[in-house]
């Protein structure tokens, strides 16, 4: 399931308990992305890094201490079942790969799951100091500076843009899509090299957000959700079903280009084999 409306409202304490958890998470990313640290290829070829492995622990911790009862899925380390029916999943340093490589596009993502489904949504860019927060019937907000104060943020909101020719158009991963899927939205959008991702898509530097290629994790998708659905915005996968149960594409917009946008890549493939580009670095 979804974000849905008419589910009660989450609990703010929560969201701002989330708040809290991304700014640490991002202090010690941040710290660690300046420093030196050991890493190494996981089972699937993706990079993990000691400083990944630490904000794991360090949000897995603070869990345990505030939510006991609430079940944990953690990218590195998986899932750990709670008593409450409740659960949050967190990537700890969402763009690893940026990480490595001392690119400062990386992000910390919560996400919270009650039993109405997606209730709270987190994305924190600790390099860029700027975070957005949202909770269910608790609107999207934009939160900036190291110790972010969740009462002084100012509200996201997405576009007003209605025609898709020239719309800004974020392409995340595009060097794993198909030809077909770039020269598709390239004839129509204008198709912008990916930085902030979804941040950008609801605080209006894009109006819409295109992942494909290889396939996301449920923990990069789970805070998607009531982010975008509080900005006013929409997001499924690239079908136009349910991104958190589909095939972990992502087309994120400001609803109004949504149709127009799934239209112009219905049925197109979404990934290419990279393995022929892999130069092993």
């Amino acid at each position: 399931m979804d974000h849905t409306f008419d589910a009660p409202p989450a609990d703010r304490e929560l969201l701002h308990f989330a708040v809290d958890l991304a700014t640490r998470a991002g202090q010690m990313s941040a710290r660690g992305f300046f420093g030196e640290w050991g890493s190494r290829r996981k089972d699937d070829g993706s990079e993990v890094t000691e400083i990944d492995l630490a904000v794991e622990e360090l949000v897995r911790s603070e869990l345990a201490r505030h939510v006991p009862e609430d079940g944990v899925y953690v990218e590195e380390m998986g899932a750990t079942a709670g008593m409450s029916g409740r659960r949050w999943i967190i990537d700890p340093i969402n763009g690893t790969t940026s990480f490595t490589r001392r690119w400062p596009v990386f992000s910390n993502d919560i996400a919270y799951e009650d039993e109405y489904g997606p209730a709270i949504g987190v994305i924190n860019l600790p390099m860029s100091r700027q975070m957005v927060a949202a909770g269910r019937g608790l609107g999207c907000w934009v939160l900036t500076g190291e110790n972010p104060d969740p009462a002084s943020g100012h509200p996201a909101r997405v576009t007003g843009r209605t025609s898709t020719r020239g719309a800004r158009t974020q392409a995340l991963n595009p060097a794993g899509w198909p030809e077909e899927l770039l020269t598709a939205l390239h004839r129509e959008v204008f198709l912008m090299a990916s930085m902030g991702c979804v941040v950008d898509l609801v605080t209006g530097r894009a109006d819409a957000v295109v992942v494909a290629g290889p396939p996301m994790g449920y923990e990069d998708v789970a805070p998607l959700p009531v982010i975008v659905a509080e900005a006013g915005g929409r997001v499924t996968d690239l079908g136009g079903g349910s991104v958190l149960e589909g095939d972990m594409t992502v087309l994120a917009t400001n609803g109004l280009l949504h149709d127009a946008v799934l239209d112009l890549v219905k049925d197109l493939p979404r990934s290419r084999d990279l393995r022929a580009l892999d130069d092993g670095v």
